[in-house]
Protein backbone atom coordinates (compact mmCIF):
# COMPACT_ATOMS: atom_id res chain seq x y z
CA UNK A 1 0.00 0.00 0.00
CA UNK A 2 1.37 3.38 -0.98
CA UNK A 3 1.80 6.26 1.44
CA UNK A 4 -0.77 8.36 -0.42
CA UNK A 5 -3.32 5.54 -0.07
CA UNK A 6 -2.65 5.30 3.67
CA UNK A 7 -3.03 9.07 4.11
CA UNK A 8 -6.46 8.87 2.49
CA UNK A 9 -7.70 6.52 5.24
CA UNK A 10 -9.20 7.64 8.54
CA UNK A 11 -7.42 7.07 11.85
CA UNK A 12 -9.78 4.22 12.74
CA UNK A 13 -9.15 2.45 9.43
CA UNK A 14 -5.41 2.80 9.85
CA UNK A 15 -5.55 1.39 13.38
CA UNK A 16 -7.65 -1.54 12.17
CA UNK A 17 -5.15 -2.27 9.39
CA UNK A 18 -2.24 -2.05 11.84
CA UNK A 19 -3.96 -4.55 14.13
CA UNK A 20 -4.65 -6.91 11.21
CA UNK A 21 -1.10 -6.49 9.93
CA UNK A 22 0.41 -7.35 13.30
CA UNK A 23 -1.77 -10.47 13.52
CA UNK A 24 -0.69 -11.51 10.04
CA UNK A 25 2.96 -10.87 10.97
CA UNK A 26 2.60 -13.19 13.94
CA UNK A 27 1.12 -15.87 11.68
CA UNK A 28 3.92 -15.47 9.12
CA UNK A 29 6.58 -15.68 11.83
CA UNK A 30 5.03 -18.87 13.15
CA UNK A 31 4.95 -20.36 9.64
CA UNK A 32 8.58 -19.38 9.16
CA UNK A 33 9.55 -21.04 12.44
CA UNK A 34 7.84 -24.25 11.34
CA UNK A 35 9.56 -24.05 7.97
CA UNK A 36 6.34 -23.92 5.98
CA UNK A 37 6.72 -20.33 4.70
CA UNK A 38 7.90 -20.23 1.10
CA UNK A 39 8.14 -16.47 0.55
CA UNK A 40 10.02 -15.14 3.56
CA UNK A 41 10.24 -11.65 2.04
CA UNK A 42 6.56 -11.19 2.91
CA UNK A 43 7.60 -10.72 6.55
CA UNK A 44 9.82 -7.74 5.76
CA UNK A 45 7.31 -6.18 3.38
CA UNK A 46 4.47 -6.44 5.89
CA UNK A 47 6.66 -5.18 8.75
CA UNK A 48 7.57 -2.09 6.74
CA UNK A 49 3.95 -1.49 5.75
CA UNK A 50 2.83 -1.62 9.39
CA UNK A 51 5.64 0.78 10.33
CA UNK A 52 4.59 3.14 7.53
CA UNK A 53 1.01 3.18 8.83
CA UNK A 54 2.17 3.78 12.40
CA UNK A 55 4.38 6.66 11.25
CA UNK A 56 1.51 8.37 9.45
CA UNK A 57 -0.74 7.90 12.47
CA UNK A 58 1.91 9.42 14.75
CA UNK A 59 2.39 12.33 12.34
CA UNK A 60 -1.32 13.09 12.59
CA UNK A 61 -1.19 13.04 16.37
CA UNK A 62 1.84 15.34 16.44
CA UNK A 63 0.39 17.86 14.00
CA UNK A 64 -3.02 17.56 15.58
CA UNK A 65 -4.91 17.28 12.34
CA UNK A 66 -7.24 14.34 11.85
CA UNK A 67 -8.71 13.45 8.49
Amino acid sequence: MKTSEIRALSDEEIMARIKAGKAELLDLRMQNARGSLEKTDKINLLRKEVARMMTILNERKTVGGNK
